[in-house]
């Protein structure tokens, strides 16, 4: 199978104060914490979100492997809704000494260029500030991170900067070009 060369971009606030938290959506959008963890729901949003953008890492995972994950203190899933159906999540996951890292984040494409993706990352990195008060036993966040890629969205490095996330990192690595698995095989034809 061919290869295709992929930018990484790491990126960083150290700060709650670095923090720019985009305006609220017009119409009825909110942001609810799935607080059972479901392998089920969490594989749907993981599949619906990254399905066009060649999300793959996680497709093999067992529903054991996915309880497991969920499982952990510090891992959290807060998940957008638009009038009732959900539109996008980001998914945070506390680390060693105080460092939060928001490991997934984005929305259904039915749901993007709606200005409901600001709105989800201001909220799910505040929520990554503030993740040791929902988990006692936690260090307090001094650092929130992430990481974005070629292959997402073409206004997400946009999103993350205007959100107050600064680059730290840049990687360039080949990576096997896999077909775009739909949130279901055939979801999108070649």
């Amino acid at each position: 199978m061919a290869s295709i060369p992929v930018t990484t971009w790491s990126l960083e606030q150290t700060s709650p104060s670095d923090l720019l938290p985009a305006a609220a959506p017009e119409g009825d959008v909110r942001i609810v914490r799935a607080e059972v963890p479901s392998p089920e729901f969490s594989r749907f949003l993981y599949a619906s979100v990254g399905g066009d953008i060649r999300w793959t890492d996680r497709l093999g995972w067992s529903y054991a492997r996915w309880q497991e994950y969920l499982d952990r203190p510090g891992v959290e899933t807060w998940v957008a809704y638009e009038r009732g159906t959900p539109a996008g999540y980001v998914e945070l996951e506390a680390q060693d000494d105080g460092v939060v890292e928001i490991v997934y984040f984005g929305l259904i494409p039915a749901f993007r260029g709606r200005r409901i993706g600001g709105h989800l990352l201001s909220y799910g990195t505040a929520r990554a500030w503030d993740l040791a008060e929902r988990w006692p036993g936690l260090a307090e966040t001094k650092r929130v991170w992430l990481h974005t890629c070629s292959k997402d969205g073409e206004f997400a490095m946009d999103n993350y900067q205007r959100r107050g996330f600064r680059l730290f990192d840049t990687k360039v690595e080949e990576e096997r070009d896999v077909p775009t698995p739909g949130p279901w095989p055939g979801a999108f034809p070649a």
